[in-house]
């Protein structure tokens, strides 16, 4: 097996209706990263037709079976070089005569295998069906090898999928569009799965719509190795097996960590009907009634003297409220700083009575945590307290290596129904596992409050790019154009208070805390972040519907990709058991 090679990620732009040229000049361009030696070569969705069809008839012209002429002629280069190419087209299943948004990998002795799309944007049901493979992976001479395509890539389920079974390498193929590139949720996916990813984006302007480019290799720990900016182009990229197969982030080992028998709701699709009559069917649980709010994040330095951290909670409190805030999240620990048995304290010990005094006293909603002591056993717990008092409290789940030292984890997923909306808890090292984000928007959250300790890469910058958007899309420079954090709000649609911790002994120095808005591409976006100052940082959280309809008029309530997903591919996110062997154990 070759574990380190040369990959290449193609950027091209199709003609629309000129099939053999387009087919042509991919063969061009595959066969030119061939020669300067690159292993595995991808190239973009849709690449031999072009993308924008209005319907079934108008595309039918150039649809084809797979294997096929397409596939026969990328067979022949692949043979030749000894290579591995992935082609995107549209698709005839010839038993059927139904059409896919197709990608098919191809090796030195032929076809490899499939994907089509399984969860299709805007224009494919224009004429596709939605792909029925359950998304493959290919044992190869060079690793694993996945497919997915475009709009694929929003949904945590997918790459999730192919991760738990092994997959070293993501080939992602799109027409992505509105938004400057490399886009943060291809980052976020290699990122949190601890793979490869190849991006081959198309770029230009089809029939009113302005793709992206910005195709990419992305390295397991999030970095983006280069990218084609605008016009067509090849970037080459490295991979090395050895670094897909650790899958750890900072000593963590981020799928093994996994409580998949804590993820039972993915399997569910609880937006499928109108959420506000499906959360209160039967007159239980019905969702909070929707306002205007203001929620804030504080960033502080956690320190091990609790005093010293109570006082620091009390003046960003005050200074939130001043700020109209109707609800502030400190970081993870705020209130006890580190583990010391000598600072934990039971869920009514004093310096939780003391939040729950500043609750009452300012009128505010208040999320922190402690080092809780039950028994003999210690939990790393988040309190929320509000002027009602003491409302409830959430033990992590998702305990890192630092906390197994000392911690229980907790067994149980909490949301509570303010009168800012249904909010969901979550502890640092949790939000690292994209099940937990998406399990609470299941359950109808509006808001996800993290208080967290992160001291991983969560934000990169991007110098700029030359693709022409619209306004208001950004396409200047920005530090913080990925935001890990920003992903995980507009991936289940709902807002999320992410406050992390600024302590030198705890090696945390980037803060970055933020509290990002519900749909990833509005903008300007509804974000405030902070960067590595103590202070605040305060958004608008709406929940509100327009009157005279009782369906959900804003994302939040309505969450339209949450709507969107597949679950009946999704059964591997909850397998706890590999039948291949009879271990207990979470990678597949």
């Amino acid at each position: 097996m070759n574990t380190n090679y040369k990959v290449a990620a193609i950027q091209f732009e199709p003609t629309q209706f000129e099939k053999d040229y387009n087919i042509g000049m991919l063969y061009q361009m595959v066969e030119e990263a061939a020669r300067s030696g690159a292993k595995l070569i991808v190239t973009p969705e849709m690449g031999t037709t072009g993308y924008c069809w209005y319907n079934r008839e108008e595309v039918a012209p150039f649809v084809e079976s797979i294997p096929g002429k397409t596939t026969n002629q990328f067979e022949e280069l692949a043979t030749r070089y000894n290579i591995y190419i992935v082609i995107g087209l549209p698709e005839v299943d010839l038993k059927t005569n139904l059409y896919y948004n197709s990608a098919v990998l191809i090796g030195p002795k032929g076809l490899i295998g499939k994907h089509r799309k399984t969860h299709p944007y805007i224009s494919e049901p224009k004429w596709a069906a939605s792909g029925d493979i359950d998304h493959p992976v290919f044992d190869t001479e060079i690793g694993k090898i996945s497919l997915l395509i475009c709009m694929d890539i929003h949904f945590i389920e997918t790459a999730r999928l192919v991760a738990l079974r092994g997959t070293d390498v993501i080939c992602h193929i799109s027409n992505w569009l509105a938004e400057r590139t490399p886009a943060p949720y291809w980052i976020n996916r290699a990122y949190e799965n601890q793979c490869y990813l190849i991006e081959s984006n198309r770029w230009g302007y089809e029939r009113t719509v302005q793709f992206s480019g910005g195709s990419c290799v992305i390295s397991p720990d999030g970095h983006v190795q280069g990218y084609v900016d605008k016009g067509d182009g090849i970037f080459y990229g490295e991979v090395d097996l050895a670094e897909s197969r650790k899958n750890e982030i900072s000593d963590n080992s981020i799928l093994f960590d996994r409580r998949p028998e804590k993820y039972m709701e993915l399997m569910t699709n609880t937006f499928m009907w109108n959420p506000l009559d499906f959360f209160g069917l039967y007159g239980n649980n019905p969702l909070p009634k929707g306002k205007k709010s203001r929620i804030s994040v504080a960033q502080m330095e956690v320190t091990s003297n609790v005093e010293v951290n109570v006082e620091k909670i009390l003046d960003l409190t005050v200074e939130a409220k001043q700020n109209g805030a109707e609800l502030v999240v400190f970081p993870e620990l705020s209130i006890s700083g580190p583990f010391q048995p000598e600072s934990a304290e039971t869920i009514l010990g004093p310096s939780v009575e003391s939040i729950v005094h500043l609750s009452i006293k300012h009128k505010i909603y208040i999320v922190s945590g402690f080092v809780e002591v039950e028994g003999s056993s210690y939990y790393n717990t988040a309190i929320l307290t509000g002027p009602e008092g003491f409302i409830g409290k959430y033990r992590k789940m998702h305990l890192n290596t630092k906390d197994k030292e000392w911690a229980t984890p907790g067994e149980k997923w909490e949301t509570f129904d303010l009168p800012i909306g249904r909010v969901g808890m979550l502890v640092g090292y949790d939000a690292m596992f994209p099940e937990t984000g998406r399990v609470l928007s299941l359950l109808g959250s509006d808001l996800i409050v993290c208080p967290s300790a992160i001291d991983v890469p969560i934000t990169s910058g991007h110098v700029g790019t030359d693709v022409e958007q619209n306004y208001p899309i950004p396409t200047g420079a920005d530090p913080l154009h990925w935001h890990f954090y920003r992903v995980r709000a507009g991936e289940n649609n709902v807002y999320l208070a992410f406050s992390n911790a600024l302590d030198d002994d705890m090696k945390i120095s980037k803060g970055r805390s933020g509290v990002f808005g519900p749909d990833t591409f509005h903008f300007p976006r509804n974000e405030s972040v902070l960067f590595g100052e103590e202070g605040v940082a305060i958004i608008e959280m709406d929940t509100t519907n327009e009157e005279n309809t009782t369906y959900p008029t804003n994302v939040v309530r309505r969450k339209d990709l949450v709507l969107m997903r597949q679950p009946h591919l999704y059964k591997d996110l909850i397998r706890t058991t590999n039948t291949d062997n009879g271990l207990v154990i979470n990678k597949l």
